[in-house]
Order: C-alpha cells, then structure tokens, then sequence
C-alpha cells in the first residue's frame, strides 16, 4: 500500500459514533493515509455503522450495497457497532463489505485500513481488547503505515465533525445498567471511565482550538466514575471542569434518571458555564413497564427529581425520551405514559418505537406489541410534545440569553429552506431582516442541543463570526425556534 491512498470516512449513529469517528479519522490522518473530501476521490470508503436498533442498522446496510453499486473497483471497510456486533455474520451474508472492524479498540483502524486495502478479508470484532479507557485519549506513537500506531492520537487534536464552536467529549464507555430494552452493553462493554485530568486536559485543548461548548457525553453520565474505585464521580470531574478559564458552555447529555447526582445542580448554580440542561432519559411513565425495563423509578420518582432540579435551577431545562411498544404494554399502560408525559411538562422529548434486538432480556419477553400500534403511540407521544415544548420556549421571549453562531443563511433561499428544525422563522416575518446590511445566522441558546432540538434565528446588523458566543434578546417564536436580534455593538 502507497502512502497516497485516500480514505473516505461515512458516519453514522448517535454523537457516541460521531467522537469514534473523529478518533478513526485522527488515527487514519497520523498514519499517513490521506483523507478525501468525497467517495469519489477515495481508495477506501470507511461506513462507521450503527447498531442499535433495526432502522439504523439497516441504514448502514443499505449504505454499503450503494456504495458498492456505484463504485464497483473501490474498497469498503464497515467500521463501528453493527460490525462489532454482527462481524462474523456479515462476513457471510454481506460480500459487498472488503472487511469488517468493530469499535473496542479504535486505534488499530489504521492497521485495518491497510489491511483491506491489501487485499485481505478483515473480520475483527469482540476479539478486539477491551481497555479500561477510551483508546482516543492515549497518544499515538509513530507516523508511518507500515508501523501503523496501535494508540490514538490525543483526543483533544482529533478532526471535528460538529458545527463550529462545538465539540463532543466522551467521558465514559460502555454501560452497567442493562436496561431490558438496549443492546449497548453487548455492543460496547462495560462502563469504562476515564480519568478527571485525560478529560479536562482534552477540554482544554478544545478551548484552545476555539471551541465554546463542549458538550459531555457517556452511556450514562450520572454513572461516570463507579469503576474507577476511588470515589470519582460527576461532580468531581465537573469540579476541575471549573477551574478552566474562558467563557465556554459545559452540556451534560444523558444522565439516567436512577442515578442523577444531585451535587451537580449546586456546581450548575455556582458556574453558569455549566448549562441547566439535563437529558434525562426518562422512557415512561407506568411503574409497571419501568420495572419490565430493569428501571427502579416511578412517574412519582421521577416527577419529584424533574420538581427538585426546577426548584434548584428555576431556568433549567429538561429532554427525555420515552420508549413505546414495550412488550406487555397495554392501553392503561400507555395512558399512564401520557399522564406523565403531561405532568412533567418537559422543554424537549423524543419518542422511539420497542426494537427487538438479539442479546437483550426484552428479547425474550411475551405480550409483544404490533410494529403499527407501537408506531402510533410513537406518533401520539412526538405530536402531543410539539406543542408542550412550543409552549415551554414561550418563557424565553423578551429575555437576553448566550447565543452560539452556527451557519450562515443565504437570504436568496425560499422560507422552506431556512431552519434545522422545519420551523425556523424567515426573511420577511417578524423582526425578520429589512434590506441591505442585515444577516441571518443559524445558532443554539442555551436551552437547544445540537441536532435534536429547536435552533436560534438570528438577526443581525453585522457579520458574525461562526463557532462565536455572543448576547442576543429574544424576540419571537417560530414553531418550536426561537428567534435572537444581535448587536455586535453591544
């Protein structure tokens, strides 16, 4: 294999894959391979696979047989959760895949990349090791192919697939909940934390590089140090997270309602850097499907812990995800996920369907639920939060607030084209832009996370920076957006 070849990396799944990719990428980079801009251009087409449920893995079949199809002569290696889990039955059933590579250790990538480019048939899945850390915050050792680095190079340099300004940090990997329903911890371990000064060394080199959120992410944050055996939890990594210095916004995303750490809400007070945003996958409200689910939880547990953090954190804000279609779900059982649903009064929730996967105690269950009814109790729970979460951001309206500057919108596009959410406000509404010199950016506040909730339209009599936080005021709502006038001048 010649130094020039070219790789093109295709991800997919959650921000979990988005920082393994990152990870691949600075792997395949410091080795020597070249990375392409598109398929086109590219030796070797890398599909960073998610495994979770059925529809994602299909997705990532699906993208293997196009990819084959239109490029016949190139190499395909299917990298990430689905090959960790299903490599040697792919190995038989999908031909149109040069090799599979799983995700426990990710800095042999450059290794399997090589290998498929060779010519060889790469199965490499659970025999991976599985390391007590994320492989991404060791250092790489060598910059050349033929000793290609069986370690990563420091997370905090790896390429960013994010909008500017925004990064993902992985503290923890794997998951010891073993929730009825998730196949994560067969698909990725046990929980593996990793240490407080390899996590606040790698925020601090995104700081330096220009990010203004780092966003933190595990399977479940609220269990992030257990294994470690020393006592190191959440708030102690939050803690040393303080003693960075700059204006910077620190997200918690996915702490699993049983094992929130209330210490957290005093440091949340304390540091207004560390957002009152809590993703709290909460998954339903009837006690008994929570139990079916190996949850310890109630909608009362759970609508005590929602009033305890408002109390604490009168602005907090609060997304969740609840699950339907679980096996044994009756109508009783639905209505009271409804009830919940409305009690809680939550700012963001998605809804997903019960997936049956291989390996899970839900699996096994009896009392299955129809694919079409668990899809409209799916509907009835996304239609019936549209409209919580509309009413929630009206609170923002009037307010002055931190705004992170995104993308740039072209003023020559039609309305329909404006907005990540599909409500974004538009050239020509309220407040919208008059005439020469104004600018329209897509952004977040405080109150949206990246990908899966409203944006921030914002107006301005400037251009602005993207990746930059700035003050804005809120002065309107469009659909589940909420719209900001900056001034730069301020």
């Amino acid at each position: 294999m010649e130094l020039k070849s070219r790789y093109y990396l295709d991800p997919y799944g959650c921000v979990k894959n988005q920082v393994d990719a990152e990870t691949m990428m600075a792997v395949l980079d410091a080795s020597g391979l070249i990375r392409a801009e598109d398929a086109d251009s590219a030796d070797l087409i890398i599909i960073n696979s998610c495994g979770f449920i059925d529809p994602a893995k299909q997705e990532s079949i699906n993208a293997v047989l196009a990819y084959r199809r239109i490029y016949p002569d190139k190499k395909i290696l299917l990298a990430g959760c689905l090959a960790q889990r299903y490599a040697g039955e792919l190995a038989e059933s999908l031909a149109e895949a040069d090799g599979f590579f799983g995700n426990r250790d990710l800095s042999g990538a450059a290794l399997a990349a090589r290998a498929v480019l060779e010519g060889q048939r790469l199965i490499e899945p659970l025999s991976a090791p599985r390391e007590p850390a994320p492989s991404a915050e060791l250092l790489q050792n060598s910059n050349t192919v033929a000793n290609a680095p069986r370690r990563a190079p420091l997370s905090g340099d790896r390429p960013l697939l994010s909008l500017p300004g925004s990064a993902y940090v992985k503290i923890s990997e794997g998951c010891n909940n073993r929730c009825a329903f998730c196949a994560i911890p067969g698909i990725r371990g046990p929980l593996r934390s990793r240490a407080i000064p390899g996590v606040a060394g790698e925020c601090q080199r995104l700081l330096e590089r220009g990010i203004r959120e780092l966003c933190l992410i595990g399977q479940d944050l609220g269990s992030y140090g257990r294994d470690l055996g020393d006592g190191t939890g959440l708030p102690a990594l939050l803690e040393a997270l303080s003693a960075l210095e700059g204006r910077f916004w620190v997200r918690l995303l996915y702490i699993h309602p049983d094992n929130f750490p209330f210490p957290i809400l005093d440091l949340c007070r304390r540091d207004s850097r560390f957002l009152p945003y809590f993703d709290i996958p909460f998954q339903h409200g009837s006690t008994r499907i929570l139990r079916a689910m190996s949850r310890r939880g109630s909608a009362g547990t759970y609508l005590d812990l929602i009033a305890h953090i408002r109390e604490t954190l009168p602005g907090a804000v609060i997304r969740s995800t609840f699950l339907t279609g679980f096996p044994g779900e009756t109508e009783e059982d639905f209505r009271e996920l409804l009830d919940f649903q409305e009690k809680a009064d939550l700012d963001w929730a998605g809804a997903f369907s019960f997936s049956r996967e291989e390996g899970t105690a839900a699996y096994v269950m009896k009392g299955r639920v129809g694919k079409k009814l668990a899809a409209e109790r799916k509907r009835l729970v996304e239609e019936k939060q549209r409209s919580i979460s509309e009413k929630r951001m009206e609170r923002f309206k009037g307010g002055t607030t931190e705004v992170l500057v995104e993308e740039r919108i072209d003023l020559a596009v039609g309305e329909d084209e404006i907005g990540a959410s599909g409500g974004s406000g538009a050239p020509g509404g309220s407040g919208a832009p008059g005439g020469s010199g104004e600018f329209l950016y897509l952004g977040r506040l405080p109150s949206q996370a990246p990908e899966v909730d409203g944006s921030a339209v914002i107006f301005t009599g400037s251009e602005l920076e993207l990746g930059a936080l700035l003050e804005g005021r809120v002065f309107g709502r469009s659909g589940l957006d909420l719209e900001v006038r900056v001034d730069v001048s301020l």
